[in-house]
């Protein structure tokens, strides 16, 4: 090979080299899209929804009012959820620990509960409540925006209630939440109904059956079936592939 050829060969591998890195930096800079921000929301677009703004960590007394079983039918969902003896599960986006501690006593003996939240104030409460109900199997684990920031392949089950709609970067956080799901482990995902206009939830904290499945379709999960027997809510469960 003479230096003309040689020169014309890393030219042409420089020129790949940058496009691939152009064209990946392209699929991330469109995987999200800027948006008039509506009163809810937060201006940034996901697969055809604008995301909604989170919940802070002064509302966690609407969390934790007196109301809310009745109101959500918890038993119903932790029913759907089918939880054994020794599940390890990850509840995301746990807030005060409502859903934490009735799930708790159901993976025991041997299970256990990463509660997960991105805010340090959610953390410290979700702690004291857990400390207070003498549920030792409740592990908070504060979280980044993109990270879910547990170990790779250590839970049986993650659940997001009411959470998955805020998340500001869902890509980023599911692609870690794969990461944290054992084979054949489950996420779940329960959001208002979207379908419905009786649920009296603003409409930007809702999610259709269908713009969930078609958001969980980016990643190697296979959806298992809905649950719709909650009265606000449905339960779509989609299971990681081996």
């Amino acid at each position: 090979m003479n230096t003309l050829t040689f020169l014309r060969y890393i030219c042409a591998g420089l020129a790949i080299a940058t496009s691939a890195v152009l064209a990946q930096s392209g699929q991330i800079v469109e995987r999200y899209s800027k948006l008039p921000a509506s009163a809810d929301g937060i201006g940034k677009g996901y697969m055809g929804r604008e995301i909604a703004a989170v919940m802070g960590w002064q509302g966690a007394a609407w969390l934790e009012r007196e109301e809310r079983d009745r109101e959500k039918r918890t038993d119903l969902l932790l029913a759907a959820l089918m939880l054994q003896p020794g599940n390890v599960v990850a509840d995301i986006g746990a807030g005060t620990g409502y859903l934490s501690r009735r799930m708790a006593p159901i993976v025991m003996p041997g299970g256990k509960i990463w509660a997960v939240d991105v805010q340090p104030e959610m953390i410290t409460l979700l702690q004291a409540g857990a400390k207070q109900s003498g549920l030792t199997q409740i592990e908070a684990k504060l979280s980044a925006v993109d990270d879910i920031k547990l170990p790779a392949s250590s839970v049986d089950l993650a659940i997001m209630v009411d959470v998955y709609h805020e998340l500001a970067y869902p890509y980023e956080v599911m692609t870690s939440l794969l990461k944290a799901l054992k084979p054949g482990g489950r996420v779940v995902f329960v959001e208002y109904k979207a379908e419905d206009p009786k649920v009296p939830i603003k409409q930007l904290h809702k999610m259709s059956e269908a713009q969930i499945k078609r958001e969980a379709a980016v990643f190697a999960l296979d959806w298992e079936r809905t649950v719709r027997s909650l009265p606000w809510q449905h339960v779509v469960v989609f299971r990681k592939r081996n």
